[in-house]
C-alpha cells in the first residue's frame, strides 16, 4: 500500500512539474513575442538616417574594431534604416541588415 502511494505521488509531481514547465514556456514565448512588438526602435524602417550614427556608436560600442564597425554599421544603417539590439547578434530583427553579403559572402553589416 505505502508503495503504491509513493507512485502515485511521484507520478502527481511528474505531472505538476510538466504542467509548470509548459505553462512558463508559454509565458517565456509571450514575453519573446512581445518584447518585440514592443520595442519600436527595431525592425526594418524604424530608424531615421539622422539616428543611424547614436545607435550604431551603441552597436559598435565593446568591439575593439570600433572604426570599421562604425563605417559599416554606417552604410548599412543608412541602407537599411535599421540596427539591431545588443552589441553583436540580434540580427533576425532587421533581416536588411542580416542579409547584406560581402562579395565573399560574409556578413557586410556588423
Amino acid at each position: 500500500m505505502a508503495m503504491a502511494k509513493a507512485k502515485l505521488v511521484s507520478v502527481l509531481l511528474l505531472a505538476l512539474l510538466i504542467a509548470i514547465s509548459a505553462i512558463s514556456a508559454k509565458v517565456m514565448a509571450k514575453e519573446a513575442a512581445q518584447y518585440h512588438l514592443d520595442s519600436g526602435s527595431y525592425g526594418p524602417g524604424s530608424l531615421k538616417s539622422y539616428q543611424c550614427p547614436s545607435q550604431c556608436a551603441r552597436r559598435c560600442g565593446q568591439t575593439q574594431y570600433h572604426k570599421p564597425c562604425m563605417f559599416f554599421c554606417q552604410k548599412c544603417c543608412a541602407k537599411c534604416l535599421c540596427v539591431p539590439p545588443g552589441y553583436y547578434g540580434n540580427k533576425a530583427v532587421c533581416p536588411c541588415y542580416n542579409n547584406w553579403k560581402t562579395k565573399r559572402g560574409g556578413p557586410k553589416c556588423p
